[in-house]
């Protein structure tokens, strides 16, 4: 899988590299989700997760064009870093504990090479993994857990959607499905050693 990976990246380097707007369309579309699901999971909006996949990718084609990229991670990771780090960033900033703007850096923006990228590939592995499981999931606990935690409903707002008698059936319903995903997401996801 790494190695399509790696032949994918070197099409959308290439793409963009001569201007073709196909390229972009593909980066956008298979990795964009990823960063949907961590500014959302992070307390961000879906405006919010385009917002800074537009800022990392114009970062990304900006040194792509001046030839100044050296990607040592796929795309996927490299994104991914750049997308976290301006998230984190515009929460802090957004803090009631900030104390004032900080200056954005192209050092800042430019994940760091061993550490991050390196967290970076492991929670690429796990959204990975935690991508299929809810594929293997089923319904009615792929929606439901997707509301609760991404769509961020109450128990009240579940129990009425899905009919169920009372919130106690729902939250026992919800702790059933969470451990059913739990099963298949380590059966999927093996820690490296």
């Amino acid at each position: 899988m790494i190695q399509k990976a790696l032949v994918t990246d070197a099409a959308i380097i290439e793409g963009i590299l001569q201007d073709d707007d196909t390229a972009l369309g593909r980066l956008y579309k298979l990795h964009f989700p990823m960063v949907l699901f961590f500014v959302q999971s992070n307390n961000g909006t879906e405006d919010d997760a385009k917002d800074i996949f537009q800022e990392a990718v114009i970062v990304f084609y900006e040194k792509i064009k001046a030839s100044q990229l050296e990607l040592n991670c796929q795309i996927k990771t490299y994104l991914y870093s750049i997308c976290r780090r301006l998230w984190l960033k515009r929460l802090s900033r957004s803090s009631r504990f900030s104390h004032g703007m900080i200056e954005d850096t192209e050092a800042e923006l430019a994940p760091q090479a061993d550490g991050d990228a390196e967290q970076a590939e492991q929670n690429e592995l796990k959204f990975e993994a935690m991508g299929n499981a809810l594929a293997q999931l089923g319904e009615p606990c792929k929606t439901l857990l997707e509301d609760f935690y991404l769509r961020s409903m109450g128990m009240p707002e579940i129990t009425e959607k899905f009919g169920y008698t009372n919130v106690d059936s729902a939250k026992n319903q919800k702790y059933k499905c969470l451990m059913r995903l739990k099963k298949l997401f380590f059966l999927d996801y093996q820690v490296p050693l």
